[in-house]
């Protein structure tokens, strides 16, 4: 990959790339260039690795992260097209950090309940009920929703909480799919199921969206949640919410948060999450993406007991890199 990247360089300045955030680090400067290469089709033929199936891809991103829950999932028949370790993703339960922000956010801009031109300004050292909540990107002047969901910013997220009104966080939920069972499984006693408990403060109600007390879910959930906001993307693509969601995953995937997805050569829609464990300060990380991006057709999930969202972003990156869409950005 390196050696394909520094051959395509002379290629970065002919690109139109989107103004961002002004005040974006060298290391985000250098994950968007690798990301636009990869999403203009500029990284050369030698970074493009076809494989004979999802399977295979799965296999290979495993190699280096065995202990990876890996799902993916058929976005227009809701079928597991491939897995690692699904009996595990099936009966693990972990606060999913960050991973909730775009299904809220859509869910209330949809509902009129929240206005995405919204700014909010971030100090980056938020803190709620003891949680120390700091922020990881950039300084940056207020946000607006979309650049809050690039950049994951938990004080954006906490304000948007204290528009909810009692019980509602468990109502924009449930749709979803994430509070239940999926089936990707097999076999229903085969699989866990969220735990959810119904915010009643206001430090509650910001410590729930935030993925990081009152909530825990599987892998499966999660990727049965986003293949919910896929179709609603797909289903009502002109709609305020629609747009402001798709191009705050897309910025994540490729500058952002989750931007180490996009080294694997095919763009993606995608947020990462960390949290600690319930019994321990050690952290997990989530990864949860709609690829391609142009035109979604599957699910990935990705979560790592040990780590951070951003390494899970990794390990889908690599799955990407050997995925049946990298070939020819068609359905398998």
């Amino acid at each position: 990959m390196r050696s394909c990247v520094a051959a395509d360089y002379t290629r970065f300045a002919a690109l139109k790339i989107p103004a961002q955030i002004g005040h974006t680090s060298r290391v985000h400067g250098i994950l968007r260039f690798i990301a636009v290469l990869a999403a203009s089709g500029a990284l050369g033929a030698s970074c493009q690795t076809p494989v004979s199936s999802w399977q295979t891809a799965v296999d290979r991103a495993a190699r280096q992260s065995p202990e990876a829950r890996i799902l993916v999932v058929d976005i227009a028949s809701g079928r597991l097209l491939a897995s690692h370790r699904l009996s595990d993703a099936a009966r693990t339960l972990a606060a999913p950090g960050s991973t909730l922000k775009p299904l809220v956010l859509y869910a209330l801009v949809r509902a009129g309940r929240w206005n995405p031109a919204n700014r909010v300004a971030c100090n980056r050292e938020l803190v709620i009920a003891g949680h120390r909540l700091a922020c990881s990107h950039p300084p940056a002047p207020p946000f607006d929703a979309q650049e809050a969901l690039t950049w994951s910013c938990n004080s954006y997220f906490a304000a948007v909480a204290r528009s909810f009104e009692p019980g509602e966080l468990g109502s924009l939920l449930r749709p979803t799919g994430l509070l239940g069972l999926t089936g990707l499984a097999g076999k229903e006693d085969r699989e866990a199921v969220a735990e959810f408990r119904e915010p009643n403060s206001l430090a509650s109600e910001q410590l729930a969206l935030l993925g990081v007390d009152g909530v825990r879910v599987t892998p499966l959930e999660l990727a049965v949640a986003y293949r919910w906001l896929a179709l609603e993307l797909a289903a009502h693509p002109d709609s305020d919410a629609a747009q402001v969601v798709r191009a705050g995953l897309q910025d994540s995937a490729s500058f952002g948060m989750a931007g180490q997805a996009s080294l694997g050569g095919v763009a993606v829609l995608g947020k990462t999450g960390t949290a600690e464990s319930a019994s321990s300060s050690r952290t997990h990380g989530w990864f949860v993406g709609l690829a391609p991006a142009e035109n979604p057709q599957v699910v990935i999930a990705v979560f790592l007991p040990t780590g951070r969202g951003a390494d899970a972003a990794r390990v889908a990156g690599e799955l990407l890199a050997n995925a049946p869409i990298n070939a020819n950005r068609k359905r398998p």
